[in-house]
């Protein structure tokens, strides 16, 4: 559907709905697109009605009460947006984060589920490199689409809320890399959330052909939201033989927010598939992340940085699939606690049968700057296989005193010295992924926030 300047809008809910969970909205979703899609979308609402909501007994959600954290009947369906691809039009706190980015090969923006502007290099598309909207990509590559979108990464059935994403998505990202094309510069995306009280849900799906190289960075951020806002997205990778692909995602939402991320990456045959994830925003933040090996020699580098203040709520399960021999996945997780936020992190590494020669790490690391600030850390191995090198670990610290009076000694003052032991801290994580300005822009947010403090 299209507004009155012919860019394409959200479906609004049926007359007399309110709620986003509910099976006329899926009906409004799907009057338009084709067979396979709608059935798509019927078959996860189902599932969707079929499993319960998770509770703190579950071991996998133990630490976050989504009775406490997240009314899903009380959100709405956004409302119409009107945002043209212009500029000028778009909000300075948006057009502001994509200004202090690094030059990229392509980019993409959106307001509020909707995807508004899309560019790429015209050499990438004569090499048949696709990124576009999930919309566009549906009418435009219905093949790709009906084989890959929602069924071998993030079926509806790998959960409650990947089923809700997979019924009730409004848009979100496609990209499609050749054999053998190497993008050099990323493509970017930033998404700027400004409706509060409503229920957001997008989807970004990437495919990497065997020998191909990506670099995709995801950004969304907002302003604090005066009510509670879900913000769900399903992101999933598919990495074919030799392939090479980043996947780096910064989410930087006010308070308010409800941050809902499920990723799932798979990677082939002397694949490489590393992910960045960043959370610096919202009230309470969920992600489940899952990397499955599939093919000797695939490796995939797992990297996680979070900083929270006040009552922030941050709660990372991480999953490490081992299913073929000769396969490599490295995980390290770091956080930092101030105020009275908290910290969870649920990792397993999983060696299946056969997976001989596996070589897998997991870390989670946290920094805790007041005695209010709370961290739990629940790693975790689970190994079938007897050829196998894989360790685990965690820790839970207070500020190192030593440290900030050898700065403080050194002509810095209190402030000044624990925000740098701090960013020592976090810069680890960093250093491991080549950023560019965004490892300035994470930088420069972390400081904001130490200021606060």
């Amino acid at each position: 559907m299209t507004n009155e300047f012919g860019f394409t809008t959200l479906p609004q809910a049926p007359e007399g709905v309110t709620s986003t969970l509910n099976r006329g909205m899926v009906e409004t979703l799907s009057a338009f697109e084709p067979a396979w899609l709608r059935e798509r979308r019927f078959r996860a609402w189902e599932v969707y009605e079929s499993l319960p909501l998770p509770t703190t007994r579950l071991e996998e959600w133990r630490y976050t009460d989504l009775r406490k954290k997240l009314d899903l009947g009380a959100l709405a369906w956004p409302a119409k947006t009107q945002c043209a691809d212009d500029w000028e039009a778009c909000p300075e706190a948006l057009r502001r984060a994509m200004e202090e980015d690094d030059p990229s090969a392509g980019r993409i923006w959106g307001v509020d589920g909707q995807i508004v502007h899309v560019d790429l290099e015209p050499r990438l598309q004569e090499k048949g490199v696709v990124f576009t909207s999930l919309r566009e990509a549906v009418q435009r590559f219905p093949r790709l689409l009906e084989e890959h979108l929602a069924t071998q990464a993030l079926p509806p059935e790998r959960g409650k809320f990947e089923a809700l994403n997979a019924a009730l998505w409004t848009d979100g990202v496609f990209l499609y890399v050749p054999r053998g094309v190497d993008l050099e510069l990323p493509v970017r995306v930033t998404r700027w959330v400004a409706q509060a009280g409503v229920a957001f849900f997008s989807r970004t799906l990437i495919i990497a052909e065997a020998g191909s190289r990506i670099s995709f960075m995801d950004e969304i951020l907002s302003h604090d939201l005066e009510a509670q806002t879900l913000v769900s997205r399903a992101v999933e990778i598919l990495a074919r033989e030799g392939s090479q692909v980043h996947y780096v995602g910064l989410q930087r939402l006010g308070k308010g927010a409800f941050f809902q991320a499920s990723q799932r990456t798979l990677a082939q045959r002397d694949a490489t598939l590393d992910t960045l994830n960043i959370g610096l925003g919202a009230t309470t933040t969920r992600v489940d992340l899952n990397a499955s090996l599939l093919g000797p020699g695939a490796s995939s580098e797992m990297l996680g940085l979070y900083f929270g203040e006040g009552d922030q709520h941050f709660d990372h399960n991480t999953s490490q699939d081992h299913l073929a021999p000769h396969t490599t996945s490295d995980l390290l997780y770091k956080g930092a606690l101030d105020g009275r936020s908290r910290a969870v992190f649920r990792g397993i590494i999983r060696v299946h049968p056969g997976a001989q020669k596996t070589d897998a790490y997991q870390k989670n690391r946290n920094l805790l700057l007041s005695p209010e600030a709370r961290a739990d850390s629940l790693p975790n191995l689970e190994i079938q296989a007897d050829d196998v090198k894989c360790s685990h670990g965690a820790s839970v610290g207070n500020l190192d005193a030593e440290a900030r009076f050898y700065l403080m000694s050194r002509g810095l003052d209190r402030e000044q010295a624990e925000r740098l032991v701090v960013l020592g801290f976090l810069g680890e994580v960093l250093a491991r992924m080549p950023l560019g300005s965004l490892g300035q822009k994470v930088t420069r947010v972390i400081e904001e926030k130490l200021k606060k403090v």
